[in-house]
């Protein structure tokens, strides 16, 4: 049975709402008695899921230098989501809203930009399977639950995936420092599929070719780019506004 650790008190609480049977056992600080954890404890024990009380030493190896909040769990992995999950998501959502990360290595950068992703309601977050970061502990921890409400999809080809958004209706768009117009003067309702490069050498060649239009941030000062996970908030929020107008 594969399982997997997971760290802090929104993620916990994010998990035992979703799916409280997956859990089982559970590490917490000694001596740490409060009201954000004493319901969390109070659930893991009526599903009979094993609490131990240990030093904080114990806590900072387990977390390998995540932070853990004094709570750490195992659990056991979920199903992953590949294409059919896309697919069930595309015939549900008449106005379906993607994020696409290319190659996005850096676990916080995931956990930022599912977090981000959650608040400006995207249906999914979209993944190459190989050289991408896939959803670890760290990146759930910096999620603060929002691993567990946006679904996080790896797909095997990402430019036959956005082929074949494309090809459902979805107007996909990357993000480039050399687009020849920005986020503002963009059209980011309808469907809609954003995707942003990995940090450092944006996105790669045939997902830049599969995108419809290509638009960038302005930048005013003397720093030439943001980090993937702010530029993903600029840009989403910006959907939003768009789509709420």
């Amino acid at each position: 049975m594969s399982s997997e650790l997971i760290y802090g008190i929104h993620t916990v609480k994010a998990l035992l709402e979703q799916a409280p049977e997956r859990f089982l056992e559970a590490w917490v600080l000694k001596g740490r008695d409060d009201d954000r954890l004493q319901p969390l404890l109070a659930i893991l024990q009526q599903y009979g899921v094993s609490i131990q009380y240990v030093q904080r030493k114990t806590l900072d190896d387990k977390a390998e230098g995540a932070i853990h909040q004094g709570i750490i769990a195992r659990v056991r992995e979920g199903r992953k989501l590949d294409e059919s999950d896309l697919d069930k998501i595309l015939e549900k959502e008449q106005t379906p809203f993607f994020l696409v990360l290319d190659g996005v290595t850096d676990p916080h950068n995931l956990g930022a930009c599912l977090r981000t992703a959650d608040a400006a309601g995207v249906h999914a977050l979209i993944v190459p399977r190989d050289k991408s970061v896939s959803l670890t502990g760290t990146a759930r921890k910096v999620a603060c639950g929002a691993a567990e409400s946006v679904p996080f999809i790896q797909v095997t080809n990402l430019a036959r995936t956005l082929r074949e958004l494309k090809e459902r209706g979805v107007w996909v768009v990357g993000t480039a420092g050399e687009a020849t117009h920005d986020v503002f003067a963009a059209k980011l309702t309808g469907s809609l599929a954003l995707v942003m490069g990995a940090e450092g050498d944006g996105m790669r060649r045939l997902t830049r070719e599969h995108c419809d239009e290509l638009i960038s941030i302005p930048m005013a000062g003397a720093v030439s780019s943001l980090n993937v996970s702010v530029a993903t908030g600029v840009c989403l929020f910006e959907a939003v506004r768009q789509r709420r107008g």
